[in-house]
């Protein structure tokens, strides 16, 4: 991240936790300063080695780094959770569809999937609960990520025993569609109208209206055509899985703590701070800056305050939600919008090899 980011976080952080704050011993010796106790959390953040390594060159015992990394990721939560992990708001919204339309997915929202972060120190009693296909206990985070690698939505501890459908049975991504808390959304795909949002997902996600799949076995040239750009623009979000991984490793190497629940935060802290360094270079002029991320935008949030439904009004979503019949002729629809769009280009889907 930038030295301005960073400084920033500094200031925040240490104006919400005294912790933070230089004080001195019984001695009379002053402590860490703030700027040294957040450069330990953020360098056990951004290598994830273990916590005694930090002793030669900064100074600090490792109860200490420890204890400083739990305030630390805590800390970022109550200060910037609320802005950096929320939906998009009105804004934000158009921009994602209209880039979203640019790559041929109109009213698609972003792509979704599931990661999972070793737990190396998982209790031996859980141990069964917590082993999947990984082979190894792991906990799972499920997000939505856009173009720009922001991620929209994360969802994170379930063990790793379950797959990415049950994952997504428990989770909260479809919560506000659920309740009437979504905007109204209609669109027109091959003359025919629908009114959900959809999220890319690979083969492994249920035949939903809001899920678009890609095909496994394409046959034809326009089956072709669509999962090739199907399978493109779901890569979004295995793209921000990997720059967050890359970025804060402490995701990319085992867990050593025991406790699940400062796991949680840490990972949280992560994508908090994986949001604010894609917001912050928005705004600056970098080498190779990607030429669909756009600036920052003032607008208020979204209002929650709203009724919530009955039994039956929510029963009644969830079976739009999960229509098998929506979701493919909404896939057969999307792949005619490809082909209008990309079967008309030479290369081998172009008009002298179409079935």
């Amino acid at each position: 991240m930038r030295r301005e980011l960073f400084l920033r976080i500094v200031d925040e952080v240490t104006a919400k936790n005294t912790f933070f704050k230089q004080r001195r011993n019984a001695a009379g010796q002053l402590g860490f300063s703030a700027l040294h106790k957040c450069t330990v959390a953020v360098k056990m953040l951004a290598y994830g080695g273990p916590a005694d390594e930090l002793d030669d060159h900064l100074k600090m015992g490792e109860s200490t780094v420890l204890e400083t990394l739990k305030e630390f990721v805590m800390t970022v939560i109550e200060v910037f959770g609320k802005e950096f992990l929320r939906p998009p708001r009105s804004e934000e919204i158009e921009h994602i569809l209209s880039i979203n339309l640019a790559r041929g997915f109109p009213r698609m929202i972003g792509s979704i999937d599931c990661m999972h972060w070793e737990w190396s120190n998982c209790p031996t009693s859980w141990q069964g609960m917590y082993r999947g296909h990984k082979g190894k206990p792991t906990l799972i985070l499920e997000a939505v990520a856009t173009e720009d690698l922001r991620i929209w939505h994360a969802y994170f501890g379930l063990p790793g025993s379950h797959n990415d459908i049950n994952v997504l049975h428990r989770s909260n991504v479809f919560d506000d569609l659920a309740n009437g808390r979504a905007p109204s959304v209609e669109f027109h795909v091959n003359d025919n109208i629908y009114s959900l949002g959809y999220y890319l997902a690979d083969g492994i996600y249920p035949d939903w209206a809001t899920l678009v799949k890609s095909i496994p076995l394409p046959v034809s040239n326009k089956q072709k055509v669509f999962s090739e750009q199907q399978e493109s623009c779901r890569k979004d979000v295995e793209r921000a899985f990997g720059v967050l991984q890359a970025k804060w490793k402490i995701l990319h190497r085992p867990a050593r703590l025991w406790n699940q629940k400062v796991l949680n935060s840490i990972m949280r802290a992560c994508v908090i701070l994986h949001n604010m360094v894609v917001e912050d270079e928005r705004g600056v002029q970098l080498p190779n800056i990607h030429p669909s991320e756009w600036p920052g935008v003032v607008d208020p949030p979204i209002n929650q305050d709203r009724e919530i439904p009955g039994i039956e009004k929510l029963v009644d979503a969830q079976n739009i939600i999960q229509d098998r019949e929506t979701a493919a002729q909404l896939q057969n629809d999307l792949m005619e919008h490809m082909w209008m769009l990309y079967g008309q280009c030479s290369g081998p889907f172009g008009p002298n090899n179409r079935n």
